[in-house]
């Protein structure tokens, strides 16, 4: 993440992020409640310590069922307080009581039946209430925060998707190269991370030429709370407006197969992540993903700052939507030192981290 160009200039201000683990708290935001009756039980969990996988694990062995069958809307964070929402099929009407499902750093908030499966990214999005300490120029990152506020950050996926110290892309890269990997979710997460990576690089070039803000005759526009997307054909001061008043954003490509909807330079440009990298290119489409659009910013809402300049500390909340990482955010803001790097042994598998 560090070689990835920056939309208001890399901060010069420090933090340290995480300090203890109530410093990261995050809130999913489903866009429904359960209805009270189906084949599925939402469980919806407090959590601290713990992943998202290792909560699957405890459920499937509480309710005798496979793995495949406890479902959730997004991987959490290990390093956080968070509170998430857990889906298990069982079928019949048998009434829980959930009163004896003990699992320690694990709190039961609520749960219900439902008729519909909990997929991944069901959510409206995630509230995240986040506590820098040790900070360095607590001016800057106020002025900076009201700029991010105002206008919103570059759409990078964030440092978790990729795995400590970028594991996930060699895993990616063993992959294509023939690696079996048996484990449906760890390639998915491999994959993942291949074609987040290319999305990266993307929106790193547009704003290494000057281009994050422009309008580009060629570009796709995405419409605001849809994935509804059109192809830009003429820019004009209406369209300009639009793009400032947040109702289209600018994508760019999430790699897979079919063809590409962009047009002249910015077709151009993203035609090079062929030629730049091929294995990922490929290997993405060889297993079956599809040609999408995502927006290259991120917008965040419902945002509050507190600072306490006796004690160096700032504590930001804000809204983000599914699918978009705190942690892009706040490399905008300050160049902060997450201080749960400290405790990773790099070759303990059961101290990786996904978010």
């Amino acid at each position: 993440m560090d070689s990835l160009a920056y939309l208001y200039g890399k901060p010069t201000g420090t933090a340290d992020l995480r300090s203890t683990t109530a410093d990261f708290k995050v809130f999913e935001v489903l866009p429904f409640s359960p209805c009270g009756e189906g084949e599925h039980l939402f469980i919806k969990i407090k959590k601290i310590g713990l992943n998202t996988t290792a909560i699957v694990r405890y459920l499937a062995q509480y309710f005798s069922v496979k793995e495949q069958l406890v479902s959730y809307a997004g991987l959490k964070d290990r390093f956080a307080v968070t509170e998430q929402w857990f889906a298990v099929h069982l079928p019949g009407k048998q009434v829980f009581d959930l009163s004896d499902l003990v699992i320690e750093g694990v709190e039961i908030l609520e749960y219900a039946r439902h008729n519909k499966k909990l997929r991944i990214g069901a959510l409206s999005g995630n509230r995240f209430e986040i506590t820098l300490r040790n900070v360095t120029d607590i001016n800057e990152l106020i002025r900076r925060w009201h700029a991010v506020s105002e206008f919103g950050v570059p759409n990078y996926f964030g440092e978790q998707r990729f795995g400590i110290e970028g594991g996930n892309l060699t895993r990616a890269k063993e992959l294509f190269a023939g690696k079996k990997v048996k484990d449906k979710k760890k390639r998915g997460l491999y994959l993942s991370a291949a074609r987040s990576f290319l999305f990266n690089q993307q929106i790193h070039q547009r704003l290494s030429t000057n281009h994050f803000e422009q309008l580009i005759c060629g570009d796709v526009m995405m419409l605001s709370g849809t994935q509804s997307v059109f192809l830009l054909e003429e820019v004009d001061q209406v369209i300009e407006q639009r793009l400032v008043d947040k109702d289209i954003d600018i994508t760019a490509a999430l790699w897979g197969a079919g063809s590409i909807m962009t047009k002249g330079i910015t077709l151009e440009h993203e035609l090079q992540l062929r030629e730049s990298y091929p294995d990922f290119c490929q290997g993405l489409i060889k297993f079956g993903l599809k040609q999408e659009r995502r927006k290259i910013r991120l917008t965040i809402s419902d945002t509050c700052i507190d600072s306490n300049k006796d004690q160096n500390c700032v504590t930001l909340s804000f809204n983000l939507p599914a699918g978009c990482f705190a942690t892009t955010v706040l490399r905008e803001l300050v160049d902060y030192r997450d201080l749960t790097q400290r405790d990773f042994t790099p070759n303990d598998p059961s101290q990786k981290v996904v978010s």
